[in-house]
């Protein structure tokens, strides 16, 4: 398939998708569902324009999906604001880490004891299926950084780290499928150099260097009286990459960096104006592109410290070039998803998917979150938006790059190509209307 075919199939569907906006957002389904299906249509199955071999086409897939995750890491980084002590924060971090940690277990046995797969690829299964997206969890994260809901901020900084911390569990699935007896020594190794090393130094390199940059620029910002000229979106692309390749050349892992780098960013802009609000929905300049209500902005520039100005304008810009982008790719991606499952389809991938969807995942929220941190109603819908997506195609690309036996490889891009399909199907069906019930619920409680 060529870079040319993808960049037609690429500006039809966002051409389609911008003539159409008014329509789609009436239907009950998400953006993604509706890509899956234009990229079935154009498929083997459909029209045939286009087929996707993954497994000779994963290196450049891996690229791409990598690409997609990280900048899905930075946006999500930056729309975090609360302290780190909150219990918003405590639910993040229980599902990202036990959460996640059980629902690798719980998909592991299921894959290996009802379809009979062998215990490498079950255990490589969970790993890959268990972390919820950052790409495709975008109707369920915050909707900006004043945006405090419980099932939003939980989902959104688990989606934020999970990528991160399953990568370990990743690698440890190809090192037991490469092992050839039993001696297990080299477990120690990989636990100090994943576990021990990678996950703490990603997360405090990237959150050191999104901080200091952040506070140095809105400093020479105001110095040097450009707060609103600066290309941000220079900014972010360069803290994206440093962060990811140091942590990289450090045996870090890049993704947590990424996001670590955005949430210090954030708490950096957050120091430095001492305001409730975020500047950027105060600085009118970036009201454009952000989701505030007018009345709540300042009238005029004027009114502005030059703090508020600097930082508002920084991070307004950010979040709209790397919303734009994210978005770009969550289209191509799972479009090319849709045209690979003509050939990938796995019919055994229902029951998994649902056995991971309805009884694992929720399974797992329900016995690791306390009702201290999410209600009842939240937990129920947490459980049920453990979203799979890009980050799950990357694995499968880092999988098939790095060990995956050949003989192994056709099955295991089935299993995880349908599952992650199942999930965009019923997810996107679901999350509008459930969204809808849970917030009506709240202003009723509010009003009460």
């Amino acid at each position: 398939m060529s870079f040319i075919l993808c960049m037609t199939v690429l500006g039809v569907l966002l051409m389609l998708l911008a003539l159409t906006s008014s329509y789609l957002r009436w239907l009950p389904v998400t953006t993604s569902a509706v890509c899956l299906a234009f990229g079935f249509a154009i498929g083997p199955m459909g029209l045939d324009l286009m087929k996707l071999d993954v497994r000779t086409s994963f290196d450049w897939l891996e690229r791409l999906t990598e690409v997609a995750v990280l900048f899905s890491l930075f946006n999500i980084g930056i729309k975090l604001r609360l302290p780190f002590n909150s219990k918003a924060w405590v639910a993040a971090y229980l599902l990202a880490g036990p959460v996640m940690l059980l629902t690798i277990l719980g998909t592991c046995l299921a894959a290996h004891y009802l379809l009979g797969i062998s215990w490498g690829i079950s255990l490589l299964l969970g790993a890959m299926l268990s972390p919820t997206d950052p790409v495709l969890a975008g109707l369920v994260q915050v909707n900006n950084a004043q945006d405090f809901d419980r099932v939003r901020f939980g989902l959104s900084g688990e989606a934020g780290m999970n990528d991160g911390t399953a990568f370990p569990f990743v690698i440890f699935a190809l090192a037991f499928l490469g092992m050839h007896d039993s001696n297990f020594d080299w477990v120690q190794g990989w636990l100090l150099r994943n576990i021990v090393w990678g996950v703490p130094v990603g997360l405090l390199l990237g959150y050191g260097l999104g901080r200091g940059v952040g506070q140095l620029m809105i400093y020479l910002r105001i110095k040097n009286a450009d707060s609103t000229s600066s290309p941000n979106d220079f900014l972010a692309l360069a803290l994206i990459a440093i962060s990811y390749v140091i942590a990289e050349g450090l045996g870090a892992f890049g993704f947590l960096s990424v996001f670590a780098a955005g949430l210090g960013l954030r708490q950096a802009e957050a120091q430095i104006t001492q305001s409730e609000l975020p500047s950027e929905h105060v600085a009118k300049p970036v009201l454009g592109h952000m989701h505030a209500d007018p009345e709540a902005a300042l009238a005029t520039t004027e009114e502005l410290s030059d703090t508020q100005l600097a930082a508002g304008v920084m991070m307004g810009d950010m979040l709209a070039f790397g919303g734009l982008v994210e978005r770009s790719m969550e289209v191509l991606l799972i479009t090319l998803l849709g045209a690979a499952l003509s050939l990938y389809w796995d019919w055994q991938a229902i029951g998994l998917g649902l056995v991971l969807f309805c009884i694992i995942r929720p399974l797992s929220v329900w016995l690791l979150v306390s009702k201290r941190l999410l209600n009842v109603p939240q937990k129920a819908l947490v459980s049920w938006f453990g979203i799979r997506g890009i980050g799950t195609l990357y694995y499968l690309c880092y999988a098939l790059a790095h060990g995956l036996p050949a003989n192994s490889a056709h099955n295991t891009i089935s299993m995880t190509l349908s599952v992650v399909a199942l999930s965009i199907l019923l997810h996107g069906v679901s999350i509008q209307p459930l969204l809808e019930r849970y917030e009506r619920g709240n202003a009723i409680n509010r009003d009460d």
